[in-house]
């Protein structure tokens, strides 16, 4: 595996530059990011969709339970569609998602302060750390569009940090490829 990860070395290298330049890319222009990436999902939805349609009816008579495979493929079908020819309503629904989430992780945070409030110090950091879900959950209900801009910011943040590792790790790569080429010439 070492042989091969370092004969590729380049691609970790790519990889990371792919990485960096959506983050650039996620922070400078967040909203078309959050849209290139409802389509990749819609892509993914359809074909993921499509392949267990087929796996579905080849499963007919095989196996009793061959038509929820073929109900869940037509389903990541209708998924997948809908991302594709109205991405407004995917990336809303995902939104959605996200704050109802945070929502309901805040007021549990809250109840979860309250209640332990005698046994720990410092619990209202518990207690704010809820209010902060539920003002931000709120201000993404009332203003989706702020919900896939902070999104995007997020999943830049990762694909920046993702991007330096594999750098990193690409180089590193490069230098090992390196050391065992020129052991490989000198007949070691």
């Amino acid at each position: 595996m070492l042989s091969r990860m370092t004969q590729f070395w380049w691609v970790l290298v790519l990889r990371g530059f792919v990485s960096i330049i959506f983050a650039a890319f996620a922070f400078f222009n967040p909203k078309i990011a959050f849209e290139a990436l409802i389509f990749i999902l819609g892509v993914f939805l359809l074909a993921d969709g499509a392949t267990a349609v087929f796996l579905g009816a080849r499963m007919r008579g095989h196996d009793d339970d061959w038509w929820m495979t073929l109900l869940e493929g037509a389903l990541g079908v209708g998924l997948g569609l809908v991302a594709l020819v109205n991405p407004a309503l995917t990336a809303a629904g995902l939104v959605l998602i996200l704050a109802v989430w945070l929502l309901v992780t805040g007021v549990f945070e809250i109840g979860a302060a309250v209640k332990l409030r005698k046994v720990i110090d410092n619990e209202w950091l518990l207690g704010t750390a809820g209010l902060v879900s539920i003002l931000l959950g709120g201000l993404m209900i009332r203003n989706p569009n702020f919900g896939a801009v902070s999104v995007m910011i997020w999943i830049g943040v990762y694909a920046l940090f993702f991007g330096f590792l594999l750098l990193s790790l690409g180089w590193k790569m490069r230098k090992i490829y390196q050391a065992l080429s020129s052991n490989n010439n000198t007949g070691l």
